[in-house]
């Protein structure tokens, strides 16, 4: 296996049909890498959804393999994994893309692609990827595939907001192929559709000690920022004032700023900045446009 993986044809295993089932080839891959001379002591599937991973489990002979799922009644939010085992592969719901229970045909409000906010898929994932960490044996592996999503114009990144449990081993990235979005033809020739997910490895080093990765976002304004320069303060002036503006106005966007309040002559960098980029131009005196 390699960091970049691409399976055109899906594999014999599973439900075809299955919205959003994973390859197979990618889950016999995982046990054979990791496993080449042996069984995995247990193998565990969380979100096994169309049967794929039963499948390749039973094509290479592992008959004590485990496979979770809402829709053969396990809730991964309540329930307990009933196992521990050395490898666990998941494949959650990407938040609501895919409604599974449409695909069930019975609604269930612990289903993780039910309508929710995208900070609630998030804890709940978190809760479930934490369970699943914690069910495995010391020096077990627990692969996620997950993919990146778009929703009304803006991008989410499901592995870059979600909590990761253990030492990060390797990330894949694994090519989409035969997605409905294939099927689309976009308007926007500044869109760029999304044809890849991502396989996060993670592996449990030690019994009780556990390393945490979480994401703190936070809103900062830039003109506090250290690394700030005269030229970025005044291009943002000029912007934040609709593109033209009178010495006046801009020094009073810029007054707080950090690198003002450091410099007395604060003014005079300003002025300065103005007559050596090119980026901005004088229509008169005192009075300056972006290019």
């Amino acid at each position: 296996m390699k960091s970049v993986v691409s399976f055109p044809n899906r594999g014999p295993w599973g439900n075809s049909s299955y919205r959003g089932n994973c390859s197979g080839h990618l889950i016999k891959e995982l046990i054979l890498h990791f496993f080449p001379n042996s069984k995995p002591k247990r193998f565990v599937e969380v979100f096994s959804g169309g049967g794929t991973g039963k499948e390749v489990a039973k094509e290479l002979g592992i008959t004590n393999s485990v496979h979770l799922d809402l829709n053969t009644g396990w809730n991964a939010l309540k329930d307990e994994i009933p196992y521990g085992s050395d490898f666990v592969f998941s494949h959650p719901p990407y938040w609501d893309i895919i409604r599974y229970e449409e695909i069930r045909g019975s609604f269930d409000p612990d289903d993780l692609s039910n309508t929710m906010s995208y900070e609630e898929f998030i804890a709940k994932l978190d809760q479930v990827n934490a369970k699943i960490y914690a069910s495995l044996f010391n020096g077990g592996r627990h692969a996620i595939l997950i993919g990146d999503i778009r929703k009304q114009g803006k991008y989410y990144s499901i592995i870059k907001d979600m909590t990761w449990f253990g030492e990060l081993e390797s990330h894949v990235i694994k090519v989409q192929h035969n997605c409905t979005s294939d099927r689309i033809k976009y308007s926007n020739t500044n869109f760029i559709p999304i044809v890849h997910e991502h396989l996060l490895i993670f592996r449990k080093n030690q019994v009780w000690a556990v390393r945490v990765k979480m994401v703190l976002s936070k809103k900062f304004d830039l003109r506090h920022f250290k690394n700030i320069t005269w030229r970025d303060l005044v291009q943002g002036a000029l912007e934040w004032l609709g593109g033209k503006a009178c010495l006046p106005q801009i020094y009073k966007i810029i007054e707080g700023s950090k690198k003002a309040r450091q410099n007395r002559h604060w003014k005079e960098k300003v002025r300065q900045t103005l007559q050596l980029y090119d980026d901005f131009v004088r229509l008169e005196r005192g009075v300056w446009k972006l290019r």
